[in-house]
């Protein structure tokens, strides 16, 4: 059994902790009692109270501001490849009693008790992310625990992610074991899509939306004309066009995303229906606002405009922006589809802000369904910031 070195908070810090927190930061800590420097980035420790009763088992790093993650609420428990192999057969127990199909996030980091390990599953290929220090110190156990779980054709470690930088860690793609596919299918719903790894991004799929789509599709089928901004693979308006929408802009300003987009709608029999548009999607609001056009239906849902907590003010600005722009848009009864993936903005700050958006454009609307991250992306309570994904469908409505 190894020896377990120790960080001792200081007092009360341990607070957040026993209420559900999984997260230590570097100022909680008693660095005069327990030095971080004396730690290996990646290793595992025990975290105690200002009284020296134990906290549990973390994951450290001490050059990164969450300087201890815990992967047990237990004193001295070893990461090993058994330990490993629990934590993941219970994610992917839940999914597949979840998801007919096995296309879907199968860990989700802290939320499944393995923080800073993403894992997507393509059947039987899996992209995964080691985001933190002791996951990537970890991964020849994971790579072990996967290939006992189940048949593994191939695994890809897409460790190209900015939030790698904040744990002194480098960003590189690299294949795991097995063999990964240049191309992957994705089955969405009847809409069979495929991705390009090396061209895509992140771990290549939006699993997160799968449930919304599910839910929204079928409000969409009877549109004449639909707008899916930062459109990506064109899952949102590819589902709009298979259930009756007559025509779906995809607006994108990357080169891959919009060719992935003709792709897949080619193979589906959609090309005839949806246009794939490469711009910048402030750019195209504002011509087709210069036209007046009117649409029945625009889905907004752009990448994080708030990594941080110190971006929130400039991402509320550009949140409204934009939904203002659509909502200008839309012709009386169409929808809007808005959604955030800013952990940092939180849901009662969203609605307030589309709400103030409407009303800025001199738009009356009502808020018909409120969307959130699926559940293979589960949320932990004590944790706001694992709840990240929030959105509306807003209907907006005759001038009273």
């Amino acid at each position: 059994m190894p020896t377990f070195d120790a960080i001792c908070l200081k007092k009360n810090e341990d607070r957040r902790l026993r209420g559900g927190h999984l997260w230590v930061f570097s100022n909680e800590v008693d660095v005069g009692a327990t030095p971080l420097t004396g730690l290996v980035a990646g290793q595992a420790a025990n975290v105690l109270d200002a009284d020296g009763r134990p906290v549990g088992t973390a994951l450290v790093n001490p050059r990164s501001l969450i300087c201890a993650r815990l992967i047990s609420r237990r004193p001295d428990v070893e990461p090993s490849v058994e330990w490993f192999l629990g934590r993941l057969r219970s994610a992917l127990s839940i999914r597949e009693r979840i998801f007919d199909q096995p296309f879907y996030r199968m860990v989700f980091g802290e939320s499944d008790g393995l923080p800073g390990l993403v894992i997507d599953r393509f059947g039987g290929v899996l992209v995964a992310q080691a985001n933190t220090a002791g996951m990537e110190r970890l991964r020849p156990k994971i790579e072990q625990a996967l290939g006992q779980l189940m048949r593994l054709e191939g695994l890809l470690w897409r460790n190209d992610a900015a939030v790698r930088d904040f744990e002194g860690l480098g960003r590189v793609i690299e294949p795991g074991p097995g063999r990964v596919p240049e191309k992957l299918a994705v089955i969405e719903g009847d809409l069979r899509f495929e991705i390009d790894l090396m061209a895509s991004q992140k771990t290549g799929w939006y699993f997160d939306q799968q449930a919304n789509r599910q839910r929204v599709w079928p409000l969409l089928g009877d549109c004449e004309r639909v707008a899916d901004l930062y459109s990506y693979h064109g899952a949102w308006g590819l589902g709009a066009a298979a259930l009756g929408a007559a025509h779906v802009d995809c607006v994108d300003s990357s080169l891959s995303a919009v060719n992935a987009i003709r792709d897949n709608a080619r193979a589906n029999g959609l090309e005839e229906r949806v246009t794939a548009v490469r711009q910048d999607v402030d750019q195209w609001l504002d011509e087709q606002l210069a036209t007046k056009v009117r649409l029945d239906a625009v889905i907004v849902d752009p990448p994080a405009f708030a990594p941080r907590s110190r971006d929130v003010k400039a991402a509320l600005t550009a949140y409204r922006r934009i939904n203002e722009k659509a909502l200008r848009l839309i012709r009386p009864g169409g929808l809007l589809v808005t959604c955030s993936c800013s952990s940092h903005v939180f849901e009662d700050r969203f609605l307030d802000l589309v709400g103030k958006a409407a009303r800025h454009v001199d738009r009356d609307v009502q808020v018909l369904m409120r969307l959130e991250q699926g559940p293979d992306h589960p949320v932990i309570p004590a944790m706001p910031v694992s709840r990240y994904l929030k959105g509306l469908v807003v209907r907006v409505l005759e001038t009273f």
